[in-house]
Parts: structure tokens; sequence; C-alpha cells
């Protein structure tokens, strides 16, 4: 009907013109995923990164306040206990300062020490216990330590020299596969009570010139040198080559010790360890093998006690 409005149900067209502006994907990019929510610890304004920041300053304020403590470094070295201080100190050993815990009895042997570190410029300071404690790992320090640069050791020749300088007829010891400090020091303070001209350890699989073979040789390790060889079969090789025997102990020797008569040549003398005993091919370069002889009872004697008796027998038939 003419001027009325459009049918029921006729579908309306859009006006021409400008069309509706769009998002731009606005919409969609704002609601793709942005990833894990990171750490609270990571995030600017959560309280956890303000704690964590807050103890990291902390850290920095004391460590500016409480300096590293050198006695802590890898080049600092201990010998406790009041004779092998005395010893130490007598041979002139280089020491940076001598500690004495608060409290502790003068006896005889620390007036000594006393009296030896002033007289030698060691400074002497006096400490808490608890801090002798720490720095010798809770050992048997008698309330006394001296602290010392790490031990210098010598060159294998050197050894050979020495006796040469002496004029002695050389008597070297060298250990193999001897791993425990304890044993390395009963070693030394039995080569130099019995006359030996040094001892030869190799660089690797041994026990090194610690505080603890320090404290066991007695102050032996400051009168006879140690010496350290890149590769023990070379150095024996080389002693060979100079004139001298090798001689290897093991309980299993070809000749017993009383019986062994070449004690009195130019020797090397080498310990194995107490479980393997020498390792093979430091057995095939010894010229003899000397064994001790001992009950059924006993299948093994300790090294550092075996290494005694052994230059005892050499010393007696040396004299």
């Amino acid at each position: 009907m003419p001027g009325s409005s459009q049918r029921k149900g006729a579908i309306r067209k859009k006006p021409r013109g400008n069309p509706t502006a769009g998002s731009g994907g606005r919409v969609r990019r704002g609601l793709e995923g942005k990833g894990p929510t990171p750490k609270a610890v990571d995030r600017v304004k959560h309280p956890a990164h303000k704690r964590a920041k807050a103890a990291e300053r902390a850290k920095e304020r004391e460590g500016r306040r409480r300096p590293a403590r050198k006695d802590n470094d890898a080049s600092v070295e201990w010998v406790y206990g009041r004779n092998p201080v005395v010893e130490a100190l007598r041979a002139g050993v280089p020491a940076s300062a001598l500690h004495v815990a608060e409290g502790t009895e003068r006896d005889a042997r620390l007036r000594e020490a006393l009296l030896v570190a002033v007289e030698t410029g060691v400074s002497v300071l006096e400490v808490p216990r608890t801090e002798l404690d720490r720095v010798t790992a809770g050992g048997a320090h008698q309330g006394v330590a001296l602290q010392i640069p790490p031990y210098e050791y010598a060159h294998p020749d050197d050894l050979l020299q020495r006796a040469y300088d002496a004029q002695e007829v050389p008597l070297i010891v060298a250990l193999d596969g001897v791993t425990d400090p304890r044993n390395l020091g009963a070693i030394t303070r039995s080569a130099a009570a019995f006359g030996a001209h040094g001892v030869v350890v190799p660089e690797r699989r041994t026990a090194s010139m610690s505080a603890s073979a320090w404290k066991t040789s007695a102050g032996a390790a400051a009168r006879i040198p140690v010496a350290r060889a890149g590769n023990l079969n070379r150095a024996l090789k080389a002693y060979k080559d100079a004139g001298l025997l090798v001689i290897g102990l093991d309980m299993n020797g070809a000749v017993e010790l009383p019986a062994f008569e070449a004690a009195t040549e130019p020797i090397v003398l080498v310990i194995g360890s107490e479980g393997k005993g020498l390792a093979r091919l430091v057995r095939e370069n010894c010229d003899l093998i000397v064994s001790i002889p001992m009950t059924s009872a006993t299948e093994s004697l300790n090294a550092g006690i075996a290494a005694g008796v052994t230059l005892y027998e050499i010393s007696r038939r040396r004299a």
C-alpha cells in the first residue's frame, strides 16, 4: 500500500557510506595467551622479589664487613702438636705465625716453641681454643699450631746428590701406592732416624706431605728431603743407571731380611701399599725382592712399621 512501511520480514539493506571501523585484530591478540606466569621472585612488584633483593644487599654488606679469612686458603698448611711444632721451628721451617690457645699450660716444650719463634722472628698469636680446633679440623693440637706455607718437594736427583755431597753410600726410600699421610710421615721419620738421604713419592695416587704427615713425622720432614717424581718407574730406572740397586719390600720376597747381604750397597728401597703391595711394573723394575720373616699368625705389617724394621737392619749392617 502506498506510503506504508516496508513489509514485515523484509531484509533491510545496509546504507551506503563509510564502513564501520573494525578492531584491526587487537581484540584477537588480546585474547591470545602470554606464556607461563613468571615466578614470584622474578616479578618486580611481588613481595618475594623485594625480600630476595633485600637479602642480596644484606649479604653484600656482610661481605664488606668480614673479609675472607686467609687461613682458609689452599696455600696454607698447619703443623700442630707440641713436639712437631718444636721440631719444625728448630729446623728453620719457614712459618707465618705460631698460634697458641688461650689458657694453655706452658710446659717446657711450649716455652721452647715460644722462645724459638721469638728468636727467629715468627709472630706469636694467642687465639681461642675453638679457633685451633677449626684450623686443625679437630686434631690433637695440644694448644699450639704453626702456620706454614705448602711443603716444597725436592727433585729425585737431589737425593742422590745429597748422598754424594756427604760422601756416604746412597740410601733412598721410594713409596709405591702409599696413600695414608700418616704412613708417609712415619716412613719419613724412620728414614731420617736411620740415615736415609731422602724419600721419593709419585705425583699421583699417593699421600702428600700434608699437616697430618708433618705431625706423624714429628718434624723429621724438616730434616730430610721428600722428592716428588712425575713417574716412579722412570725415577727408579734413573737410579739404576746411576748404579743403585732397586730393592722391593714385599711379604713374598725371594730373600728374607736377615739374609740380605746387599744392604751395604747403594740402595733404593721401595715400599708398597699395605693392601696391594708393589705394582707389577714397579716389581719388574726391582733387582731384588726382600721380605720380613713373620709368624704365620701375622699376615702383613703396616707400611710404616715395615719400612722402619728394614731401614734399621740396613743401618745396622752399614755401621
